[in-house]
């Protein structure tokens, strides 16, 4: 049985010209296993990503069918899809910056992500967040855990918000643009470790499931074992990841063209074509 399975998934929000869909009729379905979802911008990736957490409100409307792990999300009360994120699905926003609260001590906000879904004595939850912490490289945890977010680096922050995600041990781990915002010294020890991580560790033994998403697709093509292409909400071509140099879709040969090589001889980048 699939991890995840997404089944003609469409998000629509209301224009003066009637309601588009920035999302329209995507469907997959997820192992144990980490599938990356490429785009340019807009093309529906992180839709998808906050569709599957029902994080879409009105005048956002979504219709299709999510199961997770036999389980209609779609039938669940707001009250069960609560305990459902973080505890089962978390998600990895693109800038730390911006999900972190600047008036809450780094330990005190990954103590709260357990808190939320587990009833532990305090001495429990205190070694849970120090040993999370070092799950993710983070040398001196308790040093740390007394810290504020604006005395982080953003290769710093960035580790905090994937202790924190992972603290309650989910099942499925969704990383928008995990490594965005950060230098790319660090994007690789990051990937490295979130890598580590889904394929199971003594805080996670079974290990999880994993979206990446992303529009680096040299990056996914790393990280991931298969590949969903979107391009105006929509899947344009599916493939291994070890296979996308292969790929036949013009829009993903448009997109591979596009990436800068290290040793450019070309005297201009190709463009993606547009029609509209």
């Amino acid at each position: 049985m699939s991890l995840l399975s997404v089944e003609n998934l469409s998000v629509s929000f209301p224009t003066p010209k009637g309601r588009v869909n920035v999302v329209d009729g995507v469907s997959f379905d997820l192992g144990r296993e980490r599938l990356g979802i490429v785009g340019e911008s807009g093309s529906g990736k992180s839709m998808t990503g906050r569709a599957i957490l029902r994080l879409i409100r009105r005048p956002g409307e979504v219709t299709g069918k999510i199961t997770f792990e036999g389980e209609d999300l779609g039938a669940l009360s707001e009250r069960q899809m609560r305990q459902m994120r973080g505890a089962k699905i978390s998600m990895i926003m693109q800038d730390p910056r911006y999900s972190l609260n600047p008036v809450m001590t780094i330990g005190a906000q990954i103590a709260e992500a357990l808190r939320t879904h587990e009833r532990l004595p305090r001495a429990e939850i205190k070694a849970r967040v120090r040993e999370m912490l070092e799950a993710v490289r983070i040398n001196d945890p308790d040093r740390v855990a007394r810290m504020y977010a604006h005395e982080l680096s953003g290769g710093m922050g960035q580790r905090v918000m994937i202790a924190m995600m992972l603290i309650p041990r989910p099942r499925l781990l969704i990383a928008d643009e995990p490594t965005s915002a950060l230098d790319v010294s660090v994007q690789g020890d990051v990937l490295a470790l979130i890598n580590d991580l889904v394929g199971g560790s003594a805080i996670n033994p079974e290990g999880m499931g994993l979206i990446l998403i992303s529009h680096d697709l040299p990056l996914v093509a790393r990280y991931c074992d298969r590949i969903l292409v979107m391009n105006s909400g929509r899947v344009v071509e599916t493939c291994a990841a070890k296979d996308l140099h292969k790929a036949t879709h013009p829009y993903t040969r448009g997109l591979l063209a596009a990436v800068p090589k290290m040793h450019e001889t070309r005297e201009t980048l190709p463009v993606m074509e547009r029609t509209t």
